[in-house]
């Protein structure tokens, strides 16, 4: 159980007032907010330890170093992997999974190879594979989703799964539905047909607990900006024996063991990947961002965010006029996203009446054009709880939404 009134105080941002009204803050969809213990440690190293890592044998270096290696070592063990050296520092998810599109995709996939994504997918688990497409002339198929459930047609899926399939994606969590997609399954079934799985676990890794062990993948791409991190860092977990018979996409300092005139060997893993000069301090920031996840307990969050969501989604359902997208109900499938479209109104008119009010939500088409088009919706407005997220707050959201609609005359 979360004492969310304690945790709120360790975020100074949730006691601003926009346009008067104190903010509400519903887009951690796109980005979380950021605990004090995150703004400490970042501002500890630029002020006491600043220097580049790796590089140097003096003590600053050194600690900055530690510090470094140490964030990358709080990542491995939040996810279980087996080892740091699985562990690639990136921007973000959408550079993680460009790196296995430009790396051991290039690498490994020919024309006529298949990799197989979903409808559901934000777009960058689809415009990698798109450009492959173009570069390759692999074929990209998409597994179908059902408007109406708000799931995967997973029934599809073996049919969709050919000997030419090479890589299956999938989205742990829909940034737009909010569904839980059954990754193993998806692992299951491509591993039987000798294909490589990447998982886009950018609205997991912040919401549940997530154990490489237990998932099976290949690939797992997350951000530090969506789970209490800074921005500009990011994660790619890959499997040892992947990444060790992967060439690196980018060629510079600090990936190589040994240039001459002739060539280059590469340094071990996981710095083969990580060229030049890494984001130190947000990586630093992502260590802190763990810790502090780790101290709450994931499962904490998790359990908060299904409460949330037992009490929003059947108040949603009882508005008319107003159509939720997802699953339906409240439901253990389902995190604390909320898309939806008011008759009469467009998403963007909502999030700037919300605004005056204080409340912050994202409206568009959140990066996921291909699952509205399943919708036949052009856009949607979403809400995205977290744990620092009230039922005071889901009541302004929800009286705000009648407001709104008061504007409208609807």
């Amino acid at each position: 159980m979360l004492d969310t009134q304690a945790i709120r105080k360790e975020f100074p941002i949730l006691s601003r007032h926009v346009h008067g009204k104190p903010l509400v803050y519903l887009d951690n969809g796109a980005t979380s907010q950021k605990p004090l213990a995150v703004m400490q440690a970042m501002d500890d190293f630029l002020r006491s330890h600043n220097a580049n890592v790796h590089r140097g044998i003096y003590t600053l270096s050194e600690e900055a170093t530690a510090l470094y290696e140490g964030a990358r070592e709080k990542v491995q063990k939040f996810i279980n992997a087996t080892s740091v050296e699985e562990i690639i520092f990136t921007r973000n998810a959408t550079e993680a999974i460009n790196l296995v599109a430009l790396g051991w995709a290039r690498q490994n996939l020919k024309a006529g190879d298949e990799v197989l994504t979903t409808e559901m997918e934000h777009h960058s688990n689809i415009v990698p594979w798109q450009m492959l497409v173009k570069e390759r002339g692999i074929v990209l198929k998409f597994l179908p989703a059902k408007a109406a459930e708000g799931v995967l047609d997973v029934a599809q899926l073996d049919a969709f799964l050919t000997p030419k399939t090479k890589l299956v994606c999938v989205g742990h969590m829909s940034n737009l539905l909010g569904t839980v997609n059954p990754v193993t399954t998806f692992v299951e079934k491509a591993h039987a047909v000798g294909a490589k799985v990447l998982v886009d676990g950018c609205q997991a890794v912040p919401h549940l607990p997530v154990d490489m062990q237990k998932l099976g993948a290949d690939f797992y791409a997350f951000s530090g900006h969506k789970m209490l991190g800074p921005t500009g860092i990011g994660v790619l977990w890959a499997r040892k024996k992947i990444l060790e018979t992967t060439e690196p996409v980018l060629g510079g300092g600090d990936m190589i063991k040994e240039v001459t005139k002739a060539g280059a060997s590469w340094n071990n893993l996981p710095w083969k990947f990580e060229a030049g000069t890494p984001n130190i301090v947000g990586a630093i920031g992502l260590g802190a961002a763990v810790n502090y996840l780790t101290k709450v307990g994931m499962e904490n969050v998790w359990q908060h965010e299904q409460e949330i969501t037992r009490y929003v989604m059947p108040k949603l359902l009882a508005i008319p006029r107003l159509k939720v997208f997802g699953i339906p109900k409240a439901s253990p499938e389902r995190g604390a996203i909320f898309s939806f479209w008011i008759e009469g109104m467009h998403p963007h008119d909502i999030a700037s009446i919300f605004d005056e009010q204080g409340i912050a939500i994202r409206a568009g088409h959140m990066c996921s054009q291909p699952m509205l088009e399943v919708l036949g919706q052009p856009a949607a407005a979403r809400v995205s709880f977290y744990l620092y997220n009230t039922q005071a707050e889901a009541d302004v959201f929800l009286n705000a939404i009648e407001d709104a609609k008061k504007v409208f005359g609807i």
